[in-house]
């Protein structure tokens, strides 16, 4: 109702490597915390495959920005929670009527939870096609037959329970019970004679109708009692029979489906409000299913900052684009220096956005890829009998055999297990190929030289502080990669250049 879910395919990300290399797994642990009972996997699992499904989706994302709106679907996904509770606890008892009475109690706080979000959505004039299909829904379905009449069952039928009221005489033993019949209530005599020895507040403890509430089940007198109500009100009790029969298929598909999907949207806007305040900026991405000219300003590795945010640390924020014949971000640079957090960034980004979420940054202009492909350094497995690299070129060619032109790519640090000249050979060729089939990408290495392959590649840099090289910025510079400045830094820090060994020699 609130999207157009995509199918979970064999392929799909979150079947592959990059929903772990991409700290996607994280992400999505944090949006479903709490919201376990809506299964939100399949929809997480789903990204979209056209712009339209996504445009969709964020136009709804943007009318839950607004907090009254948002309010309202919040009470009513609270008042779909509590019915639940109603039918769990009623199915846990085993006193048939007890069970009938809150199986009543969810019906009404179903009826209220609907009419509440009808009325609700209606002041708040909602902009996105999907919430305004949902007002025209609810207004259809709450004015059927049906609704109607389930509202006005369930009213009549609370109001004549509440109606049944009856007498307890005790004398020792024998319990007998008999319609009310004027007879006085001591309960607020006693009451009242006990006030003075009360301390400080306490909480209501009004005796209340154990049907319902405030036990979960019934001992055996309080059955006995139960037995003898409902032969003084049997037509009461029997209509509850009647109405339970009735109405045992009261649940809409498409309010569940509602309460369901919109979880999706809420989980999110819940995620990112700490970042936001935070001062970090999320975007509603421009996605394009044409042009492979992308870009990002200030975005952000979203796993890595939910972490740092938590913890009152500052995040990094970086800047990447690729335009006209560009294809692949060549990123090199000094160990530790955010290399690795900027691949994922890419990568989350694009993933986010497929879902209809604003992504991390303050303006963003994405591809609509088909599928994202992730090689990152494994541990070796020793039960395959391979070696680390041959593991490696294996997965890398079958990635490459799956990757279309539509396709991101995403390396990290690719045959760092090998010589650095076997790392430049293998690197181009994968570089080569990824280019030729139309990938977009990031190419995360050590080896300088791959950024220099053409006007295909755009080299990246993970800068140093100027003066103490040892100190990483963890920003990303897009200019010439140069290792040996680097290096050459290192050791005029350290006094190990030429010139200092060479004085030292001589003394």
């Amino acid at each position: 109702m609130l999207g157009r879910q995509a199918e979970e395919k064999p392929d799909s990300p979150a079947s592959l490597p990059v929903f772990h290399d991409l700290n996607l797994d994280q992400i999505f642990l944090a949006l479903t915390h709490g919201r376990e009972e809506y299964d939100l996997g399949p929809l997480l699992r789903g990204p979209l495959s056209d712009t339209e499904s996504i445009a969709y989706r964020q136009e709804v994302m943007k009318d839950l920005e607004s907090p009254p709106l948002r309010g309202q679907v919040e009470a009513f996904s609270e008042r779909m929670r509590e019915m639940r509770r109603c039918l769990v606890q009623g199915d846990k008892l085993h006193n048939e009527y007890q069970k009938m009475s809150w199986f009543l109690d969810a019906v009404d706080t179903y009826c209220d939870g609907v009419e509440g979000l009808l009325g609700g959505l209606s002041k708040s004039a909602p902009k996105s096609r999907g919430m305004q299909e949902l007002i025209r829904f609810l207004g259809s379905y709450t004015s059927s037959a049906g609704f109607v009449t389930l509202v006005s069952d369930t009213k009549k039928l609370k109001q004549r329970i509440s109606e049944v009221r009856y007498r307890i005489h005790i004398r020792g033993l024998l319990v007998s019970v008999g319609k009310y019949g004027g007879e006085p209530d001591y309960s607020a005599e006693v009451e009242e004679t006990f006030r003075k020895f009360q301390e400080g507040e306490v909480g209501e403890y009004a005796v209340r109708d154990r049907l319902r509430r405030d036990a979960p089940d019934m001992n055996s007198v309080e059955e006995g009692i139960m037995d003898m109500i409902v032969r003084l009100y049997p037509d009461s009790f029997g209509e509850l029979a009647t109405y339970c029969r009735t109405h045992v298929g009261y649940l809409d598909k498409n309010v569940s489906r509602f309460d369901k999907e919109v979880q999706f949207y809420l989980a999110y806007l819940q995620l990112i409000q700490d970042m936001k305040a935070a001062g970090l900026d999320f975007c509603y991405p421009t996605v394009d299913d044409r042009s492979k000219s992308v870009r990002a300003t200030e975005t952000f590795d979203l796993a890595l900052a939910l972490r740092l945010v938590h913890e009152g640390a500052s995040v990094v924020r970086n800047d990447f684009s690729l335009s006209g014949r560009e294809r692949m971000l060549v990123v090199s640079g000094p160990n530790q220096g955010g290399k690795t957090t900027f691949a994922r960034a890419f990568g989350q980004v694009h993933y986010l956005a497929r879902l209809g979420y604003p992504v991390p940054g303050k303006e963003a202009q994405l591809f609509l890829s088909d599928n994202i492909f992730t090689h990152f350094e494994k541990e070796e497995q020793i039960e395959n009998l391979r070696g680390k690299l041959q593991d490696e070129l294996i997965r890398i060619h079958d990635q490459l055999q799956r990757a279309t032109g539509r396709s991101v790519m995403i390396v990290n640090e690719g045959f760092s297990s090998t010589t650095a000249s076997d790392a430049l050979f293998l690197g181009k060729e994968v570089l080569r190929r990824a280019i030729d089939i139309g990938c977009i990408g990031v190419y995360v290495t050590f080896v300088d030289e791959l950024s220099r392959l053409g006007e295909a590649t755009v080299s990246v840099v993970s800068s140093v502080v100027p003066d103490n090289p040892t100190q990483r910025t963890f920003k990303m510079v897009r200019k010439p990669a140069d290792g040996r400045a680097y290096a050459m830094a290192i050791a005029e820090k350290y006094e190990l250049t030429r010139r200092y060994v060479k004085r030292r020699l001589s003394r």
